[in-house]
């Protein structure tokens, strides 16, 4: 309707996926770049998560053009089945021939001969499931178990799941862990950040065959000011921006003006998005009638038990803000827990509600007590900055109990109380199927289904940093530090001489089921400085 007006040709944010519009932002292809890569990580889960119109299926389209030609592709759509349903839509997506009725059994037996034929011809497997957060645990669990279709050399099937924010919480579940530790690339697409906001305008306005009479380009409507807005009022997701530049458009139409202001803009967002202060729904919104009784009567618990910030169970720190403590003294914190001053409290493996009234309040009184476990003794001030000086650094993660298991270090766990306020404490012992958590001189005992009913799969931990190595870590390292790097990784993962460190780097992060971007990152540093022997905390068994 608009576009003669504006001397176009077409309509430049419609939200079909059109692809002359295709616009491929750095992070678009780094996340293009990640799928690519996983698909040669031998079998396995390849993840991309993403927020709902961040250009998921974009990056998936690209992906699928660039599939090699050897690469036998089932591409599910709708992953709203069960389990027996999604073999079957798997089955019919590779054109494997099944009984009507087929048993699982049936449909993974018929699944195996298919992959092994392909295998025996050169052809790779690759199964793409979209919306992938909508699975459920036991169809997850189920194509867990395809992963382990496999000849002596390889596994006959790769998975990649697409999805939204929430598929990285499922899979952060304790009771999901075996499939969380088998996912060997993941990426997380963000939005676009204000400048590339103005770029993916100015793509769809180009491509949309701007020319005035004269011949000459059709400047963007949008003037610096007003795109600063289109960037706040979208958050930078691509598919908002379509629809609220299309409806800007519009209206600026409608009123005559060559240009969009901010007046319009805001016009548009209220007719586009509604209540623009609103919060993002969140998909648990359903259950919370639900859990109305239960939520109040934990809260009404939590009031008559709140005693205050609990004890800190840190000895007295001398004026320097970090002071070596002797070994006696770390000896002493690391085993007070198992003596008979302490107390030990196995609460019921189906109730974790005990632990949140000893947990830490403070994150900060936490954290110093971490650090006794690697010989530090903070005082005042930021723990993980005086922590820093002594060559410590805090990281912070939030991938649940596979990467928690994969690091093997005690850390911190982030609960939440029934009205979701923070609380702490430390992870110190981890078995198949319980954690020993800690505060002050207080244990419990925790199931892993225990456990998730407080915890959302945030952890943090201390690590040391390797011989060489200079602060800030994004900075270039001296000649010590990428000497240390290559001889660790030519122990831990050797590759042929002459590899590029960064190639050698990323072979490891494979090994070790890491993001393979090729930077000795902290969590790449924490897995070589365990693999090199270095000196720091273990979880107990």
């Amino acid at each position: 309707m608009y576009a003669p007006f504006f001397g176009l040709s077409q309509e430049p944010f419609s939200i079909a996926p059109d692809p002359r519009f295709l616009f491929m932002s750095e992070m678009h292809r780094e996340a293009l770049a990640h799928l690519l890569y996983g698909l040669g990580g031998g079998g396995g889960f390849v993840l991309l998560t993403g927020e709902i119109g961040a250009g998921k299926t974009t990056v998936c389209r690209a992906f699928l053009e660039q599939l090699p030609a050897h690469c036998a592709v089932a591409y599910i759509f709708n992953p709203r089945l069960t389990a027996a349903e999604l073999l079957q839509a798997v089955c019919d997506e590779f054109g494997i021939t099944t009984p009507e009725g087929a048993s699982l059994k049936q449909l993974v037996d018929s699944l195996n001969a298919f992959l092994l034929q392909a295998h025996a011809q050169g052809r790779q497997g690759v199964l793409i499931i979209d919306e992938a957060q909508s699975l459920s645990a036991d169809v997850l669990e189920q194509l867990r178990l395809l992963t382990n279709l496999e000849t002596a050399e390889r596994k006959l099937l790769q998975i990649v799941l697409i999805g939204q924010p929430e598929l990285r919480t499922m899979l952060a579940r304790p009771d999901l862990e075996q499939l969380a530790q088998r996912v060997i690339a993941r990426y997380h697409l963000p939005a676009l950040d204000l400048a590339q906001t103005a770029q993916y305008v100015q793509h769809r306005w180009a491509v949309a065959g701007t020319r005035r009479a004269d011949g000459g380009a059709v400047p963007l409507p949008f003037e610096p000011a007003a795109m600063r807005l289109v960037h706040r009022l979208t958050r930078g997701v691509p598919r908002r921006i379509n629809v609220l530049c299309d409806r800007a458009l519009l209206g600026a139409y409608a009123q005559g003006r060559a240009t969009v202001n901010a007046p319009t803009l805001r016009q548009a967002a209220r007719e586009a998005f509604g209540d623009l202060a609103g919060p993002r729904p969140m998909p648990w919104l359903p259950l919370a009638a639900a859990g109305v009784l239960l939520v109040g009567g934990l809260a009404g618990w939590w009031a008559a038990t709140w005693q205050g910030p609990a004890a800190p169970g840190v000895p007295a720190a001398p004026a320097l803000a970090v002071a070596p403590v002797s070994a006696t003294d770390v000896t002493a914190a690391a085993t007070a827990p198992a003596s008979a001053a302490a107390r030990a409290l196995a609460v019921p493996l189906s109730d974790a509600v005990p632990v949140l009234a000893g947990a830490y309040r403070s994150e900060a009184q936490a954290w110093r007590a971490l650090a006794l476990r690697w010989g530090l003794a903070v005082a005042t001030g930021d723990p993980c900055q005086a922590a820093a000086t002594a060559g410590v650094l805090c990281w912070r993660g939030g991938e649940g109990l596979g990467a928690v298991r994969q690091l093997d270090r005690p850390g911190l766990l982030t609960l939440r109380d029934p009205a979701g306020r923070p609380l702490y404490a430390e992870l110190v012992a981890l078995s198949d199927d319980r954690v020993t958590l800690q505060a002050g001189s207080t244990r419990w005992v925790l199931s892993l289904a225990a456990l998730a009913q407080v915890w959302r799969g945030e952890f943090a931990t201390l690590w040391r940093i390797p011989p060489g190595w200079q602060l800030p870590l994004e900075s270039a390292q001296p000649a010590s530090a990428q000497a240390w790097l290559r001889g660790e990784l030519d122990r831990a993962a050797p590759v042929a001489a002459g590899t590029p460190l960064r190639t050698q780097v990323q072979a490891f992060q494979v090994a070790q089921g890491l993001v393979p971007d090729g930077v000795a990152g902290p969590l790449t540093l924490i897995r070589l400085n365990r693999a090199a022997g270095i000196d720091e905390p273990r979880l107990d068994r």
